[in-house]
């Protein structure tokens, strides 16, 4: 039941979550876009008065990172926000900083992807808090996340340390009714006070800082113990305990059970780190066995384990160590069912019967936009080096998709940024190869100039190209510094990509637009034949962010049913019946790639209707 008054707001939990930064007097918000996190920075944005509060999408996570904290040194309450991967990106400030403390207040959103649904790992944020030794905030719902966050804000004021704020998709992306009350203007900060003492970090102080905070977290745990989000719920001498989204699944479970089946506790830890061990001790005297039900790694079954060793309690741990639960993925009603059923002794649910005349839906494998001018760029690239040996290093982003057939030009994929360095490494190994990196305009500025630098610096032989699309496509169409706008939409300096290329050294930079196919492809030969490292900038805005004008269409008395569109090119748009290429004009985008392929000039452009 929404304990909230009725005059709310209905929001996505990231918009939750966002509200009540603002509500907790955030000063300054920053942090690089990733799905699930994506929205939290626009809805301060949105939320907040920009002469009293300063929103940015920094160039990456680890500069996000160092920017709250130079404004939590001087009294400020901050935020950053990042998907869990960007806090590797940004764990060389956090685990300083976790030592060296702050003055405001700092809390880091890690929001996780269990699935992974739309990420590279299943990486769990809560390991990280314990290995940085600061406290994690676990929120179950939106309307949770929404005070769990100005909770967040005041324990790292009070402590002057970051805190972690892990919220996963399923909380990210569900919708709440939020309370709709006012929003006060942040404080003003106190103000920088120089100190080395505690601002300068030298191994010395360090040591000492890390004396401090093994001596805090126990006195932080038992606060957390009396926390007003760790609960306890019905009876009996077996006990699950959840955290998270876990713990509405496990919740919903058990409400559905008959009321004369065997009694259990449902506990719920909100803050698995420092670990409410008073809060969790209580419940492990009282009870025989216990079921950790969580998502990706066993860290509640850890703890419990920990404390039930430590404390010499004769109660049986049972997690997914002891195959009681899913290796990896996410939890869900069905699994509850399955885990916390079997450990309670339910008799197996018998499978849902298929409604009459149900269909299975048709697979629906991700791929790139019809009209995407990356499936230009990758076809240029391809026709170009047909015949040749060369390797296709990909990157995060929408390009990934270029490894799906036809087109399959993505050979490797590791995280942001690597495409340009993984090619150095291949290219060193076999230097009778081509090798190629691909590379968005995000990307290239968030984690790829390092790696140009370093090309050029150790005389690597590779082409990077960056696919320029003049957004952060992928996770909402958010500016990036080529933009020349900012997350508020100010005018800024736009940063030229090849500018920047030319100044670290590239020698070769070309630009062209991938849709005009055949000086796409001389671009790319002249690349080829050179040596050394060379750049070419594929630049094309994203279908998404202009209305078309144009729409292809087929002379089908003309079409010979070749069959050259499809299988070359893959474009969504395009379909095969009765030996004929026929393009979707709800789907055509009129990028015109499919008419410069047809040999007999079937396919033309026409004016949108």
């Amino acid at each position: 039941m929404n304990r909230f008054p009725a005059k709310s707001l209905y929001l996505m939990g990231n918009a939750a979550i966002g509200r009540g930064a603002v509500k907790a007097g955030v000063s300054l918000a920053c942090g690089y876009p990733g799905t699930p996190s994506s929205e939290i920075l626009s809805a301060v944005a949105a939320s907040s008065d920009p002469a009293r509060v300063h929103v940015e999408w920094s160039v990456n996570e680890k500069a996000a990172m160092e920017i709250a904290a130079g404004a939590a040194y001087a009294g400020a309450r901050t935020l950053v926000t990042m998907k869990m991967v960007g806090l590797n990106v940004a764990s060389d400030p956090l685990m300083s900083l976790a030592y060296v403390g702050v003055k405001g207040a700092l809390v880091v959103v890690s929001a996780d992807d269990p699935g992974p649904i739309s990420s590279q790992t299943e990486q769990d944020s809560r390991a990280f808090g314990d290995f940085a030794r600061i406290p994690v905030f676990d929120p179950a719902t939106p309307e949770e996340a929404y005070e769990m966050i100005q909770d967040a804000f005041a324990c790292s004021e009070k402590w002057h340390t970051p805190v972690l704020f892990r919220p996963t998709t399923r909380v990210c992306h569900a919708y709440a009714a939020i309370p709709d009350e006012p929003l006060p203007p942040p404080p003003a900060a106190a103000g920088f006070a120089k100190d080395p003492l505690r601002w300068v970090i030298f191994p010395k102080f360090s040591r000492m800082a890390h004396e401090r905070i093994e001596r805090r977290n126990p006195e932080i745990g038992k606060e957390f113990s009396s926390y007003r989000f760790q609960s306890v719920e019905g009876s009996g001498r077996k006990a699950v305990f959840a955290g998270g989204v876990s713990w509405a699944y496990a919740k919903d479970f058990l409400a559905t059970r008959p009321a004369d089946a065997e009694p259990a506790r449902l506990v719920r830890i909100a803050t698995p780190h420092p670990f409410p061990d008073d809060f969790a001790l209580a419940i492990l005297r009282e009870t025989d066995e216990v079921l950790a039900f969580e998502e990706l790694s066993p860290y509640l079954e850890r703890e419990l384990l920990r404390l039930a060793g430590q404390h010499h309690l004769p109660v049986r741990i049972r997690g997914k160590r002891t195959g009681d639960g899913i290796l990896a993925g996410e939890n869900g009603i069905d699994t509850a069912r399955k885990y916390i059923g079997a450990f309670l002794g339910d008799p197996p649910a018998a499978p849902a019967a298929p409604a009459d005349g149900a269909l299975a839906p048709p697979p629906r494998p991700p791929v790139l936009c019809a009209g995407c001018p990356h499936r230009a760029a990758f076809y240029a690239v391809k026709r170009a080096m047909r015949g040749k040996k060369a390797f296709f290093c990909g990157d995060i982003g929408c390009y990934t998709l270029g490894n799906a057939a036809p087109l399959e030009m993505t050979d490797t994929c590791l995280c942001m940024g690597a495409g340009v360095t993984i090619a150095q490494g291949l290219a060193r190994v076999e230097p009778d190869a081509t090798a190629f990196a691909f590379i968005g305009d995000s990307t290239f500025f968030a984690s790829g100039i390092t790696g140009v630098v370093n090309a050029v610096y150790n005389g690597a032989d590779e082409i990077v190209c960056v696919l320029d699309n003049s957004s952060t496509a992928m996770t909402g169409h958010q500016p990036h510094p080529g933009t020349g706008r900012t997350l508020r939409g100010d005018v800024a300096e736009k940063i030229g990509i090849e500018a920047v290329l030319r100044g670290v050294g590239v020698k070769t930079v070309v630009t062209v637009d991938p849709l005009e196919l055949p000086r796409a492809e001389e671009a790319v030969r002249q690349c080829a034949a050179e040596k050394g490292v060379r750049a070419i900038v594929f630049r094309s805005p994203c279908v998404a962010l202009f209305r078309p004008t144009e729409v292809v269409r087929t002379d089908e008395a003309k079409c010979i049913g070749c069959g050259k569109c499809i299988p070359e090119i893959g474009c969504p748009a395009i379909r095969c019946e009765n030996r004929k290429a026929l393009v979707d004009p709800a789907q055509c985008n009129g990028c015109g790639l499919c008419t410069q392929l047809c040999p007999v000039g079937a396919l033309a452009k026409e004016a949108r209707k």
